[in-house]
């Protein structure tokens, strides 16, 4: 006790001094950022450059009114406060040269009511710009708050998949879309969809987030996948124009080894065997998008292959496959998460996403969404008994390749 009283008596005055000493150099240097902030500097260099040219050149009142581009120019990039300080500047340089130069008070009186006309002017616009700013961060953070809403986050796993999710809207000023994903856990396996809504905006948000409470609510509810598709479709049929549709892939993990597919007007998945290859899961029998069902009477039909371990399914919208380089060409994603297919989801679609990146050269014109699911390899384990009456737990011994394995074929719907 007494050496820590001692320990805590000795450095205790040294402790406190370098927390004041901190916190003042602290706020040194944030009253030098934010007094950098709104300096403009550019503006004074201008400024300067025409104080400096006039004195040069002597050219009087020929280079005066030119020192009304400094305000002018801080409207752009500063705050009012800034653009009057540069309009005080220029107008006492202007009072300086123009006594040098011999300018006659009635010019110079102009000059200056020129530069104060266009310092006041700048003020105005500097301050209406910043309200516009401060307007268009908070349209964002509440487009950000209704993507999170929309569009929850994705644990890195969920059930026994792997997950991985990349997203990203066309309109990056609101960063959101009309794209749609969710993968959900429920009492008859963990269960996903991804889909694609006509058309953008607010208008397409809104359907996506009708889309997806539906899904949400009929995961859990309906033991058939088919059933779920329904309560989609009759949904939107309720609440959609005859030209508004939305185009999915409902997919759910019943039990292990076997991976149901609905197809619903949507991109193909793409699955990746454990050996690396990838095959698109074409739909057997097409179906139209959700939303259609009325018009074509075609109902979808529940499509089932086997996802052994350590097998992939990549989910995506057209955004990805619909991108196109500066010569046309579209972006070859099968060959694509075959070159950069890997063990992480993550990884795998970060390597995706950048490559998607520089084929387009930086910007999207469509949303695009991505989502991989892995299934990890789980070590079998078996119990053998051991004298005294106890049990040990073994790891089994493995299979031969290929033991075990089944093609399911695809049924139709009821």
């Amino acid at each position: 006790m007494s050496q820590a009283r001692e320990h805590s008596s000795e450095h205790w005055p040294k402790r406190t001094f370098t927390n004041r000493d901190a916190g003042s150099w602290a706020a040194v240097r944030k009253r030098a950022a934010h007094l950098a902030f709104g300096t403009p500097v550019l503006p004074f260099l201008v400024v300067g450059a025409i104080v400096l040219i006039d004195l040069a050149g002597g050219a009087g009142v020929i280079w005066l009114p030119l020192l009304a581009a400094g305000p002018a120019l801080a409207a752009t990039t500063s705050r009012p406060c800034g653009v009057l300080c540069v309009g005080l500047l220029a107008g006492a340089l202007s009072v300086m040269l123009g006594t040098r130069d011999g300018v006659p008070g009635g010019e110079l009186a102009a000059v200056l009511s020129a530069l104060a006309a266009v310092t006041l002017a700048s003020a105005l616009a500097s301050a209406l710009r910043w309200r516009r700013e401060r307007v268009l961060a908070a349209v964002r953070s509440v487009a950000e708050a209704a993507q999170h809403a929309v569009l929850a986050p994705i644990p890195p796993s969920v059930g026994p998949f792997q997950v991985a999710v990349r997203y990203s809207a066309a309109a990056a000023e609101a960063r959101i879309g009309g794209d749609l994903y969710a993968l959900v856990p429920t009492p008859y396996g963990v269960r996903m969809i991804i889909g694609d809504v006509r058309g953008k905006g607010l208008p397409a948000v809104g359907t996506a987030a009708l889309v997806l409470g539906v899904f949400r609510e009929a995961a859990y509810d309906e033991p058939d996948l088919l059933a779920v598709v329904g309560r989609i479709e009759r949904s939107l049929a309720r609440n959609l124009g005859y030209d508004d549709f939305v185009t999915a892939v409902v997919a759910g993990y019943p039990e292990p080894g076997r991976l149901e597919v609905v197809n619903c007007g949507h991109a193909p998945p793409l699955h990746v065997r454990a050996s690396g290859s990838v095959a698109s899961v074409d739909p057997v029998n097409p179906a139209p998008p959700l939303g259609l069902r009325a018009l074509t009477g075609e109902t979808p039909s529940l499509q089932v292959l086997p996802l052994a371990d350590g097998d992939q399914l990549l989910l995506y919208t057209d955004g990805v496959t619909e991108a196109r380089d500066h010569g046309r060409e579209f972006y070859a994603l099968a060959e694509g998460l075959a070159r950069h297919v890997s063990d992480e989801p993550a990884s795998t679609l970060a390597a995706l996403d950048a490559e998607l990146q520089a084929h387009v050269g930086g910007r999207l014109h469509d949303d695009a969404a991505l989502l991989l699911l892995r299934k990890p390899a789980v070590p079998e384990t078996v119990s053998a008994v051991v004298a005294g009456g106890g049990s040990i737990t073994v790891p089994a011994p493995p299979r031969p390749p290929g033991a075990g394995a089944g093609v399911s074929c695809g049924r139709g719907a009821e």
